[in-house]
């Protein structure tokens, strides 16, 4: 329900406009004055605020002003008897959508107010919705013909159009994310948006703020009101990348907004209410965090509704054909090459490869094989040649090959393989925290941990 604020000093206008609004089904809220009204949306975020231009303690423009600091995506509706151009000329460059003078038509004001709303709801939407058109076709962007992936397209087409969360759990690499988006676009919420959050790139102290927005002034930073990605996706889907790896605080709201449908902004004081679709996925064995306390039964529950498993490449390695074939056509288009043949020798080496990196490591090194393409065939040998340059050997880190006669300093042993590996990595990255972070398969969080725990000082994020 679109929240709207009525501003003005005459109450008999005041009440008349809040009646008529109501019935129309909005949430309205009431201030007899500009100074009341500033207050009103430095703690609560409004759809519209219609303000008049002559109060007393703050005028319209002081609340206009107001409300493009605290929430510049709020739509504003000035009001007033004594209109004028130099008035109604810098109104509209402080940000209002329209101006009207009284006394006004009731059908008028209506259909303003409904244009105006539209607009908002629009500008929030536009940039999600165009950036996703391209991916409304998710299935085809799915690739594989095995008879593991049959079973999860045909569970994706069951489930599309339910209501219940869904839980996709798999290793790294294996289409996670490709699959939430099928299960979006294939479904009734598919002209809604779909946002996407990878819970362990995001710091704990921001990701809260992330996921249910934040008030302006509820800490250093906040300097605007915004909304969170549960506010922007209402009436479509979210999806938790990496759910596994959020902290105790962050899952207790999250088990709140998943059973309550409602939250609270960083900072709020008021509840708001969602209708959003929770799709989360991870690559760790949930029901074992479960059992060692690190993540909590019932928000395991809540979302493992309806339960996707995706296999690993080395477990359907029939579609490594497909996958080359789709992969080799894809990026020889974006780079206006022709595709490359593959020798049978070398599809031979990607078969019998073991595809750590599952279906995002093949096309990985799929680009590559495009990239440094001269129009010959491509053979086992250059094939061996990407793979070696993919996964380096492991360096010696001085391991003894037997325990000593007088034993040794275990933890110590390990904390001295931790910290040579974190520095090699960030040495091969140019000590950029996020590529070493990669590098070592950790998120930010753990990188960030060790490199604290060690002492580690410098790089950039």
């Amino acid at each position: 329900m679109e929240k709207i604020l009525v501003v003005d000093d005459e109450k008999s206008l005041r009440e008349v406009m809040s009646i008529m609004l109501k019935r129309a089904g909005y949430a309205v809220t009431e201030a007899s004055d500009g100074e009341e009204a500033i207050g009103q949306v430095n703690r609560e975020i409004y759809d519209l605020v219609i303000t008049d231009l002559r109060m007393p303690k703050a005028d319209g423009m002081d609340v206009l002003k107001a409300v493009k600091s605290a929430s510049p995506e709020t739509v504003v509706l000035v009001v007033t008897a004594f209109a004028t151009a130099d008035s109604a000329v810098e109104a509209m460059k402080q940000g209002a959508y329209d101006y009207l003078t009284k006394p006004f038509q009731v059908d008028e004001v209506q259909l303003i107010i409904r244009n105006a709303l539209e607009k908002r709801r629009l500008s929030t939407e536009n940039m999600l919705l165009k950036r996703e058109i391209a991916s409304q076709s998710s299935f085809a962007r799915i690739v594989g013909q095995s008879e593991a992936m049959q079973k999860v397209f045909d569970v994706v087409r069951k489930v599309a159009d339910a209501k219940s969360n869904v839980l996709i759990c798999g290793e790294s690499g294996t289409g996670k994310e490709l699959v939430a988006r099928a299960i979006h676009y294939n479904s009734a919420r598919s002209t809604r948006p779909f946002v996407a959050v990878n819970c362990s790139a995001v710091p704990e102290t921001l990701l809260e703020s992330e996921l249910f927005g934040h008030m302006k002034g509820s800490f250093t930073g906040a300097v605007a009101n915004k909304a969170g990605l549960f506010e922007i996706a209402d009436g479509g889907t979210i999806f938790l990348d990496e759910i596994g790896d959020t902290t105790p605080t962050i899952q207790v709201k999250l088990l709140r907004v998943i059973q309550e449908r409602e939250f609270r902004r960083v900072g709020g004081n008021q509840d708001m209410k969602v209708d959003v679709r929770v799709i989360a996925a991870t690559n760790r064995d949930l029901e074992k965090a479960v059992a060692d306390g690190s993540f909590r039964e019932d928000l395991y529950y809540r979302l493992d509704v309806i339960p996707i498993r995706l296999p690993p490449l080395r477990l359907r390695t029939g579609d490594i054909p497909l996958l080359v074939n789709h992969f080799l056509e894809r990026f020889a288009q974006e780079s206006g090459k022709t595709a490359p043949v593959l020798t049978q020798e070398a599809m031979h080496v990607l078969l019998g490869h073991e595809w750590r990196g599952n279906v995002r490591e093949l096309e990985n090194l799929i680009e590559r094989v495009v990239a440094f393409s001269s129009g010959a065939p491509v053979t086992g040998t250059d094939i061996r040649g990407w793979l070696h340059h993919a996964v380096s050997p492991q360096p010696s880190l001085g391991v003894p090959t037997d325990l000593p006669e007088d034993g040794l300093d275990l933890e110590g042993l390990i904390d001295g393989i931790e910290k040579d590996l974190l520095m090699k990595a960030l040495e091969r990255s140019k000590w950029v925290k996020k590529k070493a972070a990669r590098l070592l398969k950790l998120n930010t969080r753990s990188f960030r941990y060790r490199l604290e725990k060690y002492a580690i000082k410098g790089g950039r994020d």
